[in-house]
């Protein structure tokens, strides 16, 4: 089998996995009921921790997959010419456990996070509008985080494949795994407050996942991907300053005002 071939397989696994996940969420989206709609709107989506970890899951490879694709495909580029000397190789699939590794252990913080902001609101009693203007603060934060060195060090790091592969690289199933690991928590450092502004905008909101997903893809992968950060950046800011003065502007201010008075 030719490398070429074996790329457009790996591509197509993944562009159908990713596919796959998109289509299981908008036909979750559009099956709710409008009370289950209003639960999107909630930091849990009114979930248990191990479903919620499964819609996650699913989220990260809705979102993730397409972003990492050259990441991924360049590492199985590597291991196939490894396999045609004759040498050890490493399934690139190893490389892509270890890195939706890093993204499962995020989405259990993340519903640990989100339980508990859901707890802390409904024993104080907060309005919609307070709740609206505590997302604000979290768009803002986003926002800043765009122009940050870290953001940029990050994205640095995940926007030249090859320069990973050359400074990162390990051999071995577990160094196939730790590779994994470690480009995930590069790609955790660059878009982890993108995915935090998720849940102000709505964590099931799926126009606002491919927004973000969108936003990602340009980051990682045009030339004017650093300067795409910057400008999402302001724009996060801006729309988080909006945000505190019209909580209204926010999308989940008003299934969330409608929760309160059922």
């Amino acid at each position: 089998m030719t490398l070429t071939l074996q790329r457009n397989i790996v591509l197509a696994l993944l562009i159908a996995s990713a596919a796959a996940s998109w289509t299981v969420l908008i036909r979750q989206q559009i099956g709710m009921d409008a009370d289950m709609r209003m639960e999107i709107y909630s930091p849990t989506m009114g979930m248990t921790a191990p479903l919620f970890l499964a819609v996650w899951i699913v989220m990260m490879i809705a979102m993730m997959f397409p972003t990492a694709a050259p990441m991924i495909l360049t590492f199985h580029q590597v291991q196939a010419a490894k396999r045609g000397r004759g040498e050890t190789f490493v399934s690139t699939w190893v490389f892509v456990a270890g890195y939706m590794l890093v993204w499962s252990a995020i989405g259990v913080l993340a519903f640990a996070g989100a339980a508990g902001a859901e707890m802390l609101g409904g024993q104080m009693g907060m309005s919609a509008a307070m709740a609206a203007r505590i997302g604000g603060v979290l768009l803002i934060v986003a926002g800043a985080y765009q122009l940050s060195p870290l953001k940029d060090i990050c994205l640095a790091k995940c926007r030249t494949p090859i320069g990973f592969i050359l400074t990162s690289w390990h051999d071995g199933r577990w160094g196939a795994a730790r590779m994994g690991i470690e480009h995930g928590a590069f790609c955790l450092g660059c878009c982890w407050l993108l995915f935090l502004a998720l849940f102000p905008l709505g964590i099931m909101n799926v126009a606002a996942m491919a927004v973000v997903t969108l936003l990602i893809f340009a980051e990682k992968t045009l030339q004017s991907g650093e300067r795409i950060a910057k400008l999402s950046g302001i724009a996060l800011l801006l729309y988080g300053a909006a945000v505190l003065v019209f909580p209204q502007a926010l999308p989940t201010f008003q299934p969330m005002d409608a929760m309160m008075m059922n």
